[in-house]
């Protein structure tokens, strides 16, 4: 029953709510603010980036993108969602720049790494066209609730890199909406209006979801290469 309540666009919410404890999504305020407010508000309360942040699922994360970065001969990184940096932590990366929307996280960023002259923090609202050889989204796709926002984030993100863009999300399409959280399959976005990307590889989670987001995560690796070019049909007449 619960389960069937969900799916029910206007009751997610609120069933989200009650059964807060239950699924996957932490007990939330009914009264959503919108992506950029909650995360700003979040980090300003002292929150963190979440459970997919810390212990086993950002180990699992960071073995797989310093494997590919140093495999790949990445020689630069940039970072849209980099969130209170505790991923970042564990990361080997030669250069790096993370964006995100709160100002409240990026000053703590610029604080907790301010002996790494390799690593640099902006605002979205300052990106400027900078460019990257791997571009990354991690754990945000699915917190992009409104469809613009959404949009412009997937622009941004493939114009940002020269060669890789590496994705971490749940890759799925649902009606049910949860507050801070909205799957979607994002790959059919990518068809729609990119014609130069193609999906190198996909690498299933470590650790899959198992009723609870704290034993297993529902976000894979999509990892694109650039440099594919869709095969324009022939006319024989």
């Amino acid at each position: 029953m619960k389960e069937q309540l969900k799916e029910i666009p206007i009751l997610g919410s609120v069933t989200a709510f009650i059964y807060g404890k239950l699924t996957e999504y932490p007990a939330l305020p009914l009264f959503f603010p919108g992506s950029e407010d909650y995360w700003e508000e979040r980090y300003a309360a002292g929150g963190t980036s979440g459970v997919g942040s810390y212990g086993k699922f950002a180990h699992f994360k960071a073995d797989v993108l310093n494997d590919f970065v140093e495999n790949q001969q990445i020689g630069s990184v940039i970072e849209f969602g980099c969130g209170d940096g505790n991923q970042l932590e564990l990361a080997e990366y030669p250069m790096y720049t993370g964006y995100d929307v709160s100002e409240t996280v990026i000053e703590l960023c610029r604080e907790r790494f301010s002996d790494d002259p390799k690593k640099r923090f902006r605002l979205m609202e300052e990106y400027s066209g900078e460019q990257a050889e791997l571009a990354l989204s991690l754990d945000v796709i699915y917190h992009l609730t409104e469809d613009d926002v959404f949009h412009d984030y997937m622009e941004q993100l493939f114009r940002a890199s020269t060669r890789y863009v590496c994705i971490y999300s749940s890759n799925r399409k649902s009606s049910a909406f949860y507050a801070h959280v909205r799957h979607r399959q994002f790959t059919d976005w990518i068809r729609r209006y990119t014609s130069d990307w193609k999906l190198m590889k996909h690498i299933p989670n470590r650790y899959p979801y198992r009723w609870h987001h704290k034993s297993g995560s529902f976000a894979d690796f999509y990892i694109f290469k650039k440099g594919f070019r869709k095969k324009r049909s022939v006319s024989l007449e």
